[in-house]
């Protein structure tokens, strides 16, 4: 039996329908949740937290990273079982998955190629391998930090993802410049701290953050990525490890700090701790790159503070890809065979539109 009605709320959602409706019971179980764990345990990994049916027993229930279902799964299913079955006891078991929006595939013409010709057409457009993950913390001293307490290791980099294989047009344009200059800047201080870019899903912001990490890391910078799932799992295992205050101090101490996806930044002790974080760094002259699907003016979750001061820097928009992109993305999609293949189909599109006298567009890139 699917549960498939509305959420009434963040603290009230759950999606009920069928022969029985369970988004009451779900609602008390929320609401049981928050009472018992604190408002700050709830906030950080149950707000998102959402009911997707209940079959022959057993509950579906959906979060949007992997990291929510792998640390609610670790720490949390037996309580939220238990509290499930006291509200409803049809329910015998309960599964966590990832709902589909979580981890969005990016178009190949923000992705990355590995291989291909040095020149042409087709240099930032080759179908790339597998994605080979880079260490976001590569010198000694950051190694031992990270040791010392605290997790501090950061989410790994993309080798994939350079400056090297962003296409650029024009709706990122500002974006990619803004992003190199941060990134390769040698001089005292910091430019345009913080940097703020924000866009919807698979529009190549998160490509930019690892470029500005690999570019920053070959001048010799220390540089920690982590997305806001990381931060807040950094945070709290160093509260039950009591190593808060190393680990503060230590994050403070580096050169560059990029944030992913700060719109999921939960639970009030947390927020605070992101906000004196961001101050710190911006106060004592080091950069700070954020990224987020909406601008600082947005994040009403967050204090108004942290929102101004997120504002304070320069705000960036990657927008919806414009027509070359998107032509560059439908041709690295539709041949992924070989660098050869792909060569070809670029020169077939230029000479049909040359010989045609018709402007390179989606429609003659499907029809050529």
């Amino acid at each position: 039996m699917r549960v498939d009605g509305t959420v009434a709320s963040d603290d009230e959602g759950g999606r009920s329908g069928g022969n029985m409706d369970f988004g009451p019971a779900w609602a008390r179980v929320k609401r049981r949740l928050r009472a018992e764990l604190g408002e700050d345990v709830f906030a950080s990994w149950f707000a998102r937290l959402e009911l997707e049916g209940v079959t022959a027993g057993t509950a579906r229930l959906t979060v949007p990273t992997r990291f929510l279902k792998s640390w609610i799964e670790s720490h949390y299913l037996d309580r939220v079982l238990g509290t499930f079955k006291a509200e409803a006891e049809e329910i015998g078991r309960i599964e966590v998955g990832v709902r589909g929006t979580a981890a969005p595939v990016r178009p190949a013409a923000v992705g990355a190629p590995k291989a291909g010709p040095a020149s042409g057409p087709l240099a930032r457009l080759h179908a790339t391998g597998t994605p080979t993950p880079v260490a976001a913390v590569a010198t000694p001293s950051e190694h031992r930090s990270a040791d010392a307490g605290g997790d501090l290791s950061g989410t790994p980099l993309d080798a994939r993802l350079t400056f090297a294989s962003f296409v650029i047009g024009r709706s990122n344009a500002l974006a990619h410049a803004a992003a190199e200059r941060v990134a390769r800047h040698q001089g005292e201080g910091a430019l345009y701290n913080p940097l703020y870019l924000h866009a919807g899903v698979g529009l190549g912001k998160t490509h930019l953050l690892h470029g500005i990490g690999h570019a920053a890391r070959e001048a010799g910078r220390r540089v920690i990525y982590l997305t806001a799932d990381r931060f807040m799992y950094g945070f709290v295992n160093a509260l039950k490890t009591q190593s808060a205050l190393a680990y503060k101090e230590r994050l403070r101490g580096i050169d560059l700090l990029i944030l992913d996806d700060v719109q999921f930044i939960q639970g009030k002790s947390i927020q605070a701790e992101f906000g004196h974080t961001i101050n710190a760094l911006i106060d004592a002259g080091r950069q700070v790159v954020v990224a987020s699907d909406r601008p600082p003016t947005e994040l009403e979750a967050l204090d108004e503070r942290v929102r101004s001061r997120l504002g304070g820097g320069l705000v960036v928009e990657i927008t919806a890809l414009d027509e070359a992109l998107r032509v560059a993305t439908y041709v690295a999609r539709a041949i992924t065979a070989n660098g050869r293949d792909l060569e070809g189909a670029v020169n077939r599109l230029l000479a049909h539109a040359t010989l045609t006298g018709t402007a390179v567009t989606m429609e003659t890139a499907e029809s050529a």
